[in-house]
């Protein structure tokens, strides 16, 4: 069948894109690959944060292990360089998939790619033992799962209607945090055996990767025109003038910012556990990843409810906006309870936080991408408002502890700077 022909379709530099046009009854074709994207974006979102979790809670371990002293320095030194190459991936690759013309389409080749890059830096990182090797293996792996994840993202406006795109974003949220959540308790299973822990995972990736691409082939796009791509048009196409397009501005502070709160605590969730709560390594290193396992029942109601609630009522803003705020109220709980139960609870409530926000968030990004032609561009450059944050995240939490002398005002600057991230939301016009 001609995807021209069918209605609902339309033909675009990326293969097809469905509208709003489309009958209430589709084609009995469309409907199965519809259905089969819908099953299986949760496992290949999940692909990126599975690798990045586990290499989180590896690294960890891995920097403590070789110097105790400067563990918290070295660490935010290997997470901001890491970082650094996911910045560079999110729109370079972005802005070559949105130009790929090959019989896979635009975004097969890249998600493969990304794949094997980022397992190959897994691999690198169980074989590292200085800090200078994990330096390395953390650009390796933050550019290839970036360069998995942005024509991945650029899916859902490329091939999903907007009326189902409330409900494909909870899948992919629901992919991405549960791995998220997952990661550190498979990798706990190999704290002993960590090089045996990074290429279980490398392998898990792949598999899942190639599966995903053969069960939701792209057509060719050979035929179609080919962008030309400048370097100097795509260094200027990085900046997107917020007073031109203001919504995409709003957009990106409130991620950077309801990412950059989180991830204070999160990537010290390990150092916390001993310096702020006084529990011993090994103790710290069995607890942390059952603190994320504590949350995952109330995420998975959040993000099963937001993300279709969110299509019935039409409406994005008011659930990012909620989402946000319980994250921030989250990180308050520590400050108040400064035990293990304090950071249990911590880990339930910011879950169910996450889960609303991360259900929607994707759904109201995908609504307000300055240029159809560039929807992989575009989406990376958002997308750094994630990146970014594992650069000043753990650095402003180095320096927040460095000046007060104690792990606890790393809780409430965050629980500041997440609200102010929800905050954001709020004058985003284009979007209910």
């Amino acid at each position: 069948m001609d995807e021209q022909s069918v209605p609902g379709v339309r033909a675009t530099a990326h293969g097809t894109e469905p509208t709003d046009l489309s009958p209430p009854s589709m084609p009995a074709a469309i409907d199965r690959r519809m259905r089969r994207l819908l099953s299986s974006v949760p496992f290949a979102t999940a692909t990126v944060h599975l690798g990045i979790s586990v290499s989180g809670y590896f690294l960890a371990l891995q920097i403590q292990a070789i110097d105790a002293d400067a563990k918290v320095g070295n660490l935010a030194l290997v997470h901001a360089v890491g970082s650094v190459a996911a910045m560079i991936a999110q729109p370079l690759i972005g802005v070559l998939s949105d130009r790929t013309r090959t019989r896979a389409g635009a975004r097969t080749p890249w998600i493969l790619t990304g794949a094997v890059i980022g397992s190959a830096g897994l691999i690198t990182a169980g074989l590292s033992t200085t800090i200078a090797m994990l330096v390395v293996a953390a650009m390796i792996i933050q550019f290839g799962f970036n360069t998995l994840g942005g024509p991945l993202s650029a899916i859902l406006p490329d091939r999903v209607p907007t009326r189902l795109r409330g409900r494909y974003s909870t899948l992919a949220g629901l992919g991405s945090i549960s791995a998220a959540i997952l990661g550190p308790i498979l990798a706990s299973l190999f704290v002993d055996r960590i090089p045996l822990g990074y290429s279980t995972t490398a392998g898990v990736i792949v598999l899942i990767a190639v599966l995903f691409v053969l069960l939701n082939p792209d057509l060719d796009n050979r035929a179609l025109p080919r962008q030309h791509f400048s370097t100097r048009a795509f260094l200027a196409d990085l900046w997107v003038d917020p007073r031109r397009y203001p919504d995409f501005g709003w957009a990106f502070l409130g991620r950077l910012l309801i990412f950059g709160g989180y991830f204070m605590v999160l990537t010290y969730l390990l150092y916390l556990m001993q310096g702020y709560v006084g529990l011993g390594v090994d103790e710290a290193a069995q607890l942390v990843p059952l603190i994320g396992a504590a949350g995952m029942p109330g995420f998975l109601l959040a993000i099963v409810i937001s993300g279709p609630l969110s299509d019935r009522i039409g409406r994005r803003k008011p659930l990012v906006l909620v989402g946000g705020l319980i994250v921030a109220a989250a990180l308050l709980i520590p400050l108040a309870a400064p035990t293990v139960a304090g950071m249990f609870a911590f880990g339930i409530v910011a879950t169910i936080g996450f889960g609303v926000f991360t259900a929607v968030d994707v759904a109201l990004i995908s609504e307000v991408l300055p240029a159809k032609d560039d929807f992989a561009k575009d989406l990376g450059i958002l997308n750094i408002a994630v990146a970014l944050p594992s650069v000043l995240a753990p650095a402003l939490a180095a320096a927040v502890v460095t000046v007060s002398g104690s792990y606890g005002a790393v809780f409430a600057t965050a629980a500041v700077i997440t609200v102010a991230g929800a905050l954001a939301v709020l004058p985003i016009k284009g979007v209910r």
